[in-house]
This record gives C-alpha cells, structure tokens and sequence, in this order.
C-alpha cells in the first residue's frame, strides 16, 4: 500500500509540474477535501478544478526538491517541496502582480481511499511569499 501511495502522490506532483490539470484531478476522488493554505477547505472535485483554473491565471510554479512520505497502510501521506514561482496577475486581496518570482518551501498532507486522493491539505509560509513578492517588486522599482 505504501508503494502505491507514494506512486500516486508522485503522480500528482508531475501533473502539476506539467501543468496537466485534468491529470491532477484524475486522481482525485469526487468528494475530495482541499484545506487551502492559511484559508477555507472545499469540497469536490469541481471546486477544485475552479481553484486550479485561478492559479493558472496568477501563477507559473514548478516544484522540486519533492520528498513523498507515507504510512505503511497507505492511506496518509506527506510531501515537503520547494516551489519555484512567478506572480503573474493579482489574486484576490494579494499585492499587485509584475512578475515577482519566489522560491518558497512548502509541504502537503493526503488522505488516500481506494487509490484515489480523498484530502489535500496544503502549507506554505504566507508572509514569507509576501515578503518576497513586495522585495521583488521593490528591487524592480530601484533598477
């Protein structure tokens, strides 16, 4: 089970580095629960393909450095990873969008049932994006 997992989450994971949404959201169950960092938790797989569509349009992120942990039943799992971003057009009560790029460490908890993902539940460090997004934007400013 703990192979399977891991398999699945490094599934998701390439997905996302590919920009292949529909893959992402092949894995996922229709009940999914997504607990967005430092926010509310969605429900379902349509609610989380409308969140997809909105960080498409305000982002471009690849992450590397991915580490995939998983308990021996395979139903819980952990991945730790940098991000590698750049702040395309402004989100919803965020700062202004100019192209600001960020590296920021972040992670991710999973619930898995019957192969599918059943919860996402991700972290990253607001204030750490925030700080970088305004010093990018204030660098640009000063060149």
């Amino acid at each position: 089970m703990r192979d399977e997992t891991e398999a699945l989450i490094e599934r998701y994971y390439a997905a996302f580095n590919n920009a292949d949404w529909e893959g992402m959201l092949s894995l996922l169950s229709e009940d999914v629960r997504h607990d967005i960092n430092q926010s509310t938790s969605q429900t379902g797989k349509e609610a989380f393909r409308a969140f997809m569509g909105e960080m498409d349009r305000c982002y471009k992120e690849r992450l590397d450095n991915i580490v995939i942990l998983s308990d021996a039943t395979g139903t819980r799992a952990a991945a730790e990873y940098v991000v590698h971003g750049e702040y395309l057009t402004a989100a919803e009560d965020l700062p202004p969008a100019h192209g600001q790029k960020y590296i920021l460490p972040g992670g991710a908890f999973f619930s898995i049932t019957n192969g599918k993902i059943t919860r996402v539940s991700n972290y990253y460090n607001l204030q750490d994006w925030l700080d970088q997004v305004a010093k990018t934007q204030r660098d640009a400013r000063a060149g």
